[in-house]
This record gives structure tokens, C-alpha cells and sequence, in this order.
């Protein structure tokens, strides 16, 4: 798919559905008493995966667009699947639902694509071990595919090295099912959506700063839950209204989650015209519309604990750093050489190919704005979030920026493409 260098954006979108609450409403639908009713959920190729892996556990679930009906089996009710669960390109399904199988009557192997193949497990199978848990990496390596024998388990309180909502979510759900109160605690805060739904599903969940505590339920109850828009979506449309001369953007009924939100802080940080209107709260999750308006740009400094509320909007933050002023550092976020490609490297090579200037460094990067930067041949590596940050950083470059693989960008946002030419006309 090729881009060209843009007029200005201008228009209102509402973004899909946000990716990792989608996920947590099949998942823990599937494992409460009753119906659970999900509306503007993410049809992303991610949580088609996490449907297709319940709906294997005997799950009934329902899809009619963005609305999703889950016929709850309860905490004990999930069955034996036939064949392996494939979890296709999604971290988020591996990790958490390896929480919940940890503890069923019934031995399972787990798999997903050459990506998650070769993405690091060992920081959810060595806490769940500690519960009892029987977790192995069949090929040795710590990587999928896995081999889960359900076991009787008991809480633990344990101390994770990284900021991760994906291991967080998993030594939780592993909680509901382990004898006694089990208790995560992390160097800082990582998104909260697991506790905020499992609450919502009757939990009895308490946090306290950094941890995360919960107590095993009889049961959880199913309910309705609303979705709101991705911010991690929503980071593109506000990357390119503030990039693009004369851009104004009003991006709709978005998440404004406190420990997703550094987005907003750092734009702000930058210069940024930012507006939130209409700001409310669903199902425990805060919403607003978002009012982006072109701005000049200058660099900061970005490192310690805003990084876990924004390490999926790194990529497109560094590519929005070479059109400010001055420098931007970014630190502490060795974390993205773990996700579906290894993004600093990935960044660091695209964007000095475009002309900019940026230096590689151990856990992130340093870019010096300023530079005009041109068109040209992206490798997305497969990797949704690279494709959708070169997209917007093509319309702010000369001549023509072709990206290899664009159709990834199906895993998180089919419609990405439509959106963006939308608002150019």
C-alpha cells in the first residue's frame, strides 16, 4: 500500500472497539454464570482468536457485527478441547488464558503463529508455577507452543520484574481458582482493565499503589459491557492531527483509562492542542471524545513510570518526535523488542531510511526532530502497530512511502485504511 504527503485531516471518527477489553470480555464471559453481553467489540483478527479458543472449550458465543452474546460456562464448566488452541498473533490470548487453563480438569496444548512462537512465556509460566501449576514449553525454549496440565493451585504473592498487564491478568485469573488470596506486585502500575472487569463480574479484587490482590469467588456473574474506543487506536488519528498543517480531528467515545492515557500526557508534553469533551464513565472505564488540532511540536523526555501507560503508542510517538523541535529521549522501554517485532529496531532503521535522525539505544531511542524526512519502501515485519505508524508518517513525507504487509493492520483495526482516507476528503 503506498501514501503520499497529505492536506489536512479534518472530520470525526469513532475508533473499533478497545483491543484489550474485548479480549477480558470474552474471556471472562466465558468463565461466569449466565449471559454476558458485549457491544462495539474489537472484530480484530486478535480477538477472533480469543473467541475461537473458547468457543473450542465448548463456549456458546454469538458474534452479529460489534455486538457479542457469551453463554457463560462458569468457573468450572469450561470443556476439554479436542484438538490444540491456536491463538494466533495474540500475546494477549496466550498469556491469559494460560491463567485460566492452569487450573481446569484437563490437560491442553496451546499454540499461535511464528510471531508468538517466538515471543517470551517463561514471565507467565515461572509465576504460575509457583501456584502448582504444570506448564512446559514444548521445544525447551520458553516459547509457545505450551503444554498445560490443569492442577490445583494456591495463591502466591509475587513480585513481577516488569510492568506487564499480561502477566498481572494471568497469575489473577490463575487466582480465582488457587486456595487462598493471591497477590501481584509490580515496579509500577500496569493497565488495570483485568481488575476493573473482574470487580465489575463480581471478583473481590483490591489494589493498593502497585498491587493487585484477589480473593478466589464462588463464581463470577455475567454481565453487560460496553467497549470502549482504543487508544491505543486512537494514537495514529491524534499522531497525524497534530503532524499534518491544518489538521483538526474529533475521535470518538475513546478510553481515557489513567493507566493508558500517557498518550495524552506526553502530546501535551510536546505542545499538543489536545481537547477531552464529554467525558463519562461505562462499565467502570472512562470515556471521552478526543479534539486533536495541528500544533508545533517540540521534543521531551519520556522514561519511568508513564512507559507501561503508553509502550503500544512508542512506535508512532517516535515517528511524531521527528516533526517536533529539539530532542526527544525515549528510555525504559526495552519492552518493545518483545512484541511482534522487535519495534526499537524496526523504528530506528524505517525512520533513519525516511531521512530522519535517530540514534538506537539499549532499552529505546533518541530522536532529533526537525529534519524533513521522504518516502520510502516500509517492512511492517508483519507487525500492525509499524504498518499503522508508517501509514501516518507517509502523509507527512516527500514523494511516496510504500509499506510491505499493510493488510496486518486487520489483527487490531480492519477499517484503519477507510479512516484515514475519510478524513483527507
Amino acid at each position: 500500500m503506498k501514501f503520499t504527503k497529505a492536506s489536512p485531516l479534518k472530520g470525526e471518527i469513532t475508533i473499533p472497539g478497545d483491543k484489550s477489553i474485548s479480549h477480558r470480555s470474552v474471556m471472562f464471559g466465558s468463565i461466569a454464570k449466565g449471559t454476558t453481553e458485549i457491544s462495539h467489540f474489537l472484530s480484530g483478527a486478535d480477538c477472533l482468536s480469543t473467541i475461537s479458543c473458547f468457543q473450542s472449550m465448548g463456549v456458546s458465543i454469538d458474534i452479529k457485527g460489534d455486538s457479542v452474546i457469551v453463554e457463560g460456562k462458569g468457573l468450572r464448566g469450561l470443556k476439554k478441547p479436542v484438538d490444540t488452541l491456536d491463538c494466533g498473533n495474540s500475546g494477549t490470548t496466550t498469556r491469559l488464558i494460560s491463567g485460566i487453563l492452569a487450573a481446569q480438569n484437563f490437560d491442553v496444548t496451546l499454540t499461535g503463529d511464528d510471531s508468538i512462537q517466538k515471543r517470551p512465556m517463561k514471565r507467565i509460566m515461572e509465576p504460575l508455577s509457583l501456584m502448582g501449576a504444570q506448564i512446559t514449553s514444548i521445544k525447551d525454549n520458553g516459547c509457545a507452543p505450551l503444554s498445560i496440565s490443569g492442577k490445583k493451585l494456591h495463591g502466591i504473592h509475587y513480585t513481577s520484574q516488569v510492568a506487564s498487564a499480561q502477566i498481572k491478568s494471568s497469575i489473577l485469573l490463575a487466582g480465582l481458582y488457587a486456595e487462598g488470596e493471591t497477590t501481584v506486585t509490580e515496579p509500577y502500575i500496569s493497565r488495570n482493565h483485568s481488575e476493573i472487569m473482574l470487580k465489575y463480574f463480581g471478583a473481590d479484587v483490591k489494589t493498593e499503589g502497585t498491587t493487585a490482590c484477589i480473593a478466589p469467588p464462588k463464581e463470577l456473574y455475567g454481565n453487560k459491557i460496553k467497549v470502549p474506543g482504543d487508544i491505543s487506536s486512537a494514537a495514529f488519528f491524534i499522531a497525524a492531527g497534530l503532524m499534518i498543517p491544518g489538521s483538526e480531528i474529533l475521535i470518538r467515545n475513546t478510553g481515557i483509562n489513567p493507566t493508558r492515557d500517557g498518550i495524552l500526557s506526553v502530546c501535551r508534553d510536546m505542545g499538543a492542542n489536545i481537547t477531552l469533551l464529554n467525558e463519562n464513565t461505562d462499565s467502570g472505564e472512562p470515556t471521552a471524545d478526543i479534539l486533536v488540532k495541528y500544533s508545533s511540536l517540540h521534543g521531551t523526555t519520556i522514561e519511568g513510570s508513564i512507559i507501561p501507560r503508553l509502550i503500544d503508542e512508542l512506535p508512532m510517538i517516535a515517528a511524531m518526535a521527528c516533526f517536533a523541535e529539539g530532542e526527544t529521549v525515549i528510555k525504559d522501554a526495552a519492552e518493545l523488542k518483545v512484541k511482534e517485532s522487535n519495534r526499537i529496531e524496526v523504528m530506528v532503521q524505517n525512520l533513519t531510511a525516511m531521512g530522519a535522525d535517530v540514534t538506537e539505544t539499549e532499552d529505546g531511542m533518541i530522536i532529533r526532530g526537525g529534519r524533513p524526512l521522504h518516502g520510502v519502501v516500509i517492512d511492517s515485519k508483519l507487525d500492525h502497530r509499524i504498518a499503522m505508524t508508517f501509514a501516518v508518517t507517509g502523509l507527512c513525507a516527500e514523494g511516496e512511502t510504500e509499506i510491505l504487509g499493510a493488510d496486518c493492520v486487520n489483527i487490531s483495526y480492519p477499517g484503519f485504511y477507510k479512516d484515514l482516507e475519510k478524513l483527507g476528503h
